[in-house]
C-alpha cells in the first residue's frame, strides 16, 4: 500500500525546449505516472533551452525511475541528473558538536582547558554528583543500539543503524533541547552490551535504548536499571506504550466507552506489544488478549519464553484460544504492533460496535486503514499520511526533558502514565475521531510531557526521602 511521500522525494534536473507548453508537458508527465509534484524551478534560461529542477514525491525507487524515464522520453527533453533528497539530507551525517562557550583568547582557553579545568576536575572528584552541574552530563542522553531490530528493516547492524540513531538525537534536540548522541555498538551479546553501557554511563544523565531485538532488550533494560543511577528507557517499549495509552484514552472518549468495560486485543508481543500490555494493565481494562505469530497467548500454550509466560499469566482472563481472527470477535479495541495485512474489513465487522482499531505496523499496517474505517469508529496508524499517527516523538523528548530537569535516578510506570495523560490532555476540546493525538509539531506537547514527568519524578523522590527519614 505504498503511496508517494517525502520519504521518497527526488529532484530531477533536466533541459527542455523554451516553449510555452514546456512547463505543462513536464508536470503532466510527472502526474501521468503517479508522481506528486512539490516544486518546479527554472534554474537557467537560454535562447534554445531552459534548465529546470522538478521535485516530486514518489513511492519507491522503481517509481522514481519511472518518473525519470517519463520525463526523459519527452521530445527535446534531456535529464541531466537525479538527486534523492533523503540521501542528500544524510550526506556527512545529521549531527555536529558545537561548543557552548567562546574560545577567543588565552584567557578563555586557560579557563575552558588547562590549567583552570583542573580545579573543576578536583571538585568533581571530591563530589561526583557535581558532574551533573559542571559537565555535559546534566543535559546529555545516550541513544544506544546494537542494530538488531532497526525500524522495519530487522538486524542490519550498527553501521546501518547509525542514520536512525542520528535522527533520534536530532529529534531530542529539536523538540526538547536535549543533547543526545548515537552509541551504536558492534556487539549483540547481552553481557557485552550491559558492560559497555555501564562503562559509558558517567557521561550521560539518561540512557535511551533503541532498536534492540526482543527478548534480549527486556533483560538488558532490567539489568541496566538495577546497575545504574540514571534513568534507562527503551523507547521501542515505553515510548510506544505511552503514546498508545494516550491515544486510546482519547479514542475511548470519542466512542463513549470506559476502558474498564473494554476487551482489548494486542497483536505482537515483542518489545512494543509487551510494554503496551504492561502499561494498559494499570488502566484496568476488562480483559487483554495477546496474539503473536503462533496465535493467542494463553497459559496452556507450549513453548512460552519468560516474556510470554508473564503475558499469559496477566492477560486473557476468559482463556481465549485460536487465531487473531478468533480473538477479534466481540473485541472493543485492536492494537497492532506486528506485521502487515493480517486481516480485513470482514474481521473488523465481527468486533463490537464502535470499535477502535490501532494498526501500527510500519510501513504497512495490519489492515488497510480505509478498509478498517468501513466498520471501526476510530482508526489510527503509525503513518504520517493518515489521521491519528501514533508516533513515539510525541513522548521521548518530553519524557527525558522531565527526567533531566528532575535529576531523576530512575523511571517508573507512574512517570510513563503521567506522560501519557499529558499527551492526551493536549488534544483537549479539539478531540474527534480523526484527531485523538496532537501533531508531533505541536509546540505544547514536549513541555506538557516534561512538566508531568518532572512532577511525577519529584513526587517519587520526595516519597522515597520521607520513607528513608522514618526508618
Amino acid at each position: 500500500m505504498p503511496v508517494p511521500g517525502p520519504g521518497y522525494s527526488i529532484t530531477v534536473r533536466l533541459e527542455a525546449p523554451p516553449s510555452a507548453s514546456a512547463a505543462g508537458d513536464l508536470t503532466t508527465a510527472v502526474g501521468r505516472v503517479g508522481g506528486v509534484l512539490t516544486a518546479f524551478d527554472v534554474v537557467e534560461s537560454h535562447a534554445d533551452a531552459i534548465v529546470v529542477d522538478i521535485t516530486a514525491n514518489v513511492s519507491s525507487a522503481d517509481h522514481a525511475e519511472g518518473i525519470t524515464n517519463a520525463l526523459d522520453e519527452l521530445p527535446g527533453v534531456r535529464v541531466r541528473k537525479v538527486s534523492d533528497r533523503t540521501f542528500l539530507m544524510h550526506l556527512g551525517g545529521k549531527l555536529e558538536v558545537s561548543p557552548k562557550v567562546d574560545l577567543r583568547n588565552r584567557d578563555d582557553l586557560s579557563r575552558a582547558y588547562t590549567p583552570g579545568v583542573a580545579r573543576v576536575c578536583r571538585a568533581i572528584a571530591a563530589n561526583p554528583s557535581d558532574a551533573r552541574r559542571l559537565t555535559i552530563k546534566r543535559n546529555t542522553v545516550a541513544v544506544v543500539s546494537d542494530g538488531s531490530a532497526v525500524l522495519g528493516l530487522g538486524n542490519v547492524g550498527p553501521e546501518a543503524a547509525l542514520p536512525v540513531m542520528e535522527g533520534k538525537a536530532a529529534l531530542f534536540k529539536k523538540f526538547a533541547g536535549v543533547d543526545a548522541w548515537p552509541v551504536c555498538l558492534d556487539t549483540q551479546d547481552t553481557e557485552e552490551i550491559i558492560a559497555t553501557v555501564r562503562a559509558l554511563a558517567p557521561v550521560y544523565a539518561g540512557i535511551n535504548l533503541e532498536d534492540i531485538a526482543a527478548p534480549r532488550c527486556f533483560e538488558i533494560e532490567a539489568r541496566l536499571r538495577d546497575q545504574l543511577d540514571i534513568p534507562v528507557f527503551h523507547d521501542d517499549q515505553h515510548g510506544t506504550a505511552i503514546v498508545v495509552v494516550a491515544a486510546l484514552r482519547n479514542a475511548l472518549r470519542v466512542v463513549g466507552k470506559p476502558i474498564e468495560k473494554c476487551r482489548i486485543v494486542v497483536s505482537g508481543v515483542g518489545a512494543a506489544g509487551s510494554a503496551i500490555i504492561r502499561l494498559l494493565r494499570r488502566k484496568s481494562p476488562a480483559d487483554i488478549v495477546a496474539v503473536d505469530i503462533d496465535g493467542v497467548v494463553h497459559a496452556g500454550r507450549d513453548g512460552l519464553d519468560d516474556n510470554l509466560r508473564w503475558v499469559a499469566e496477566h492477560t486473557n482472563a476468559e482463556g481465549t484460544t485460536g487465531t487473531l481472527h478468533d480473538a477479534l470477535v466481540g473485541a472493543d479495541v485492536f492494537i497492532g504492533v506486528s506485521a502487515p495485512n493480517l486481516f480485513g474489513a470482514e474481521q473488523v465487522a465481527t468486533m463490537a460496535d464502535n470499535a477502535v482499531v490501532f494498526a501500527l505496523a510500519n510501513p504497512d499496517p495490519e489492515i488497510d486503514p480505509l478498509e478498517a474505517q468501513r466498520h471501526a469508529a476510530v482508526v489510527a496508524t503509525g503513518r504520517s499520511d493518515y489521521p491519528n499517527q501514533i508516533n513515539n516523538v510525541l513522548a521521548f523528548p518530553g519524557v527525558f526533558r522531565g527526567l533531566l530537569d528532575a535529576q531523576a535516578h530512575h523511571i517508573d510506570d507512574d512517570m510513563l502514565l503521567a506522560a501519557a495523560n499529558a499527551i492526551a490532555d493536549v488534544v483537549d476540546d479539539r478531540l474527534n475521531a480523526s484527531f485523538i493525538v496532537p501533531s508531533v509539531f505541536d509546540a505544547a506537547v514536549a513541555p506538557a510531557v516534561a512538566e508531568a514527568v518532572r512532577a511525577a519524578a519529584r513526587g517519587e523522590a520526595e516519597r522515597a526521602e520521607a520513607v528513608t527519614s522514618t526508618t
